[in-house]
């Protein structure tokens, strides 16, 4: 199963939603390292900017990781054997994950000080191997791991993982969030995932969310966006 195939309408409902979400960290971290090389020497408000986006980032990277090792890694894993290898190969490498952020941070709290020309140099580099390193890492659990949890993982518990999820995530971000993983849907995606949510979700989206979802864009990436 390949990331395309995942996010097809076609798709199993696990598999589509994943892959809706794991979209949103592939954009995000290979922007973060596009952004910060194209910040001009000693701009530290730019560079604050970019570390507080870094930070939110990594928070919502650190959930979606500790959701599948706390929440459906431990429903999964009981009904496999031998693949159950592939299971805690993930655990693994977002650990690996982790450790790359932790490293990534110090880099970004350096440079943000005063921003200067080589540590803005040094960080996005660092930047595009947590890129790769992370793509890697989705590309794996989607074509290895997601069939595991289609055949193996019921309803109402991969319910309890975006549940889990959504919990997490503070109320004046939510429609942040929203946005970040409509941005990139097929219009059909887009319907059926906005279909799904509670009607006074959906008003919030049109009436509020889409103006500031494009704010925040804009601030971030000094740029429109799509949606």
């Amino acid at each position: 199963m390949t990331t395309s195939n995942a996010s097809h309408s076609t798709a199993h409902p696990y598999t589509r939603e994943m892959a809706m979400i794991h979209r949103v960290f592939r954009r995000e971290s290979r922007l973060l390292a596009e952004l910060v090389q194209d910040v001009a020497p000693w701009d530290t408000v730019r560079a604050g900017i970019l570390a507080e986006h870094w930070r939110e980032y990594t928070v919502g990277l650190h959930a979606h990781h500790t959701g599948e090792d706390q929440v459906l890694w431990p429903a999964l894993l009981p009904r496999l054997d031998m693949d159950a290898e592939q299971v805690l190969a993930m655990e693994a490498q977002h650990h690996e994950l982790s450790t790359g952020m932790d490293e990534v941070q110090v880099l970004m709290d350096r440079w943000r000080t005063q921003a200067p020309a080589a540590d803005r140099d040094e960080l996005a580099e660092a930047l595009r191997r947590h890129h790769r390193q992370l793509s890697a890492h989705l590309d794996e659990e989607e074509q290895v791991v997601m069939p595991l949890v289609v055949r193996h993982v019921n309803e109402s518990e991969w319910r309890t993982v975006g549940e889990r999820g959504l919990a997490e995530t503070p109320r004046n971000r939510l429609m942040i969030a929203l946005g970040a993983i409509l941005e990139d849907c097929p219009p059909d995606e887009r319907r059926e995932f906005l279909a799904r949510l509670p009607v006074a979700a959906r008003v919030m989206w049109k009436v509020l969310g889409q103006r500031q979802y494009r704010r925040e864009t804009r601030r971030i990436r000094g740029r429109h966006t799509s949606v």
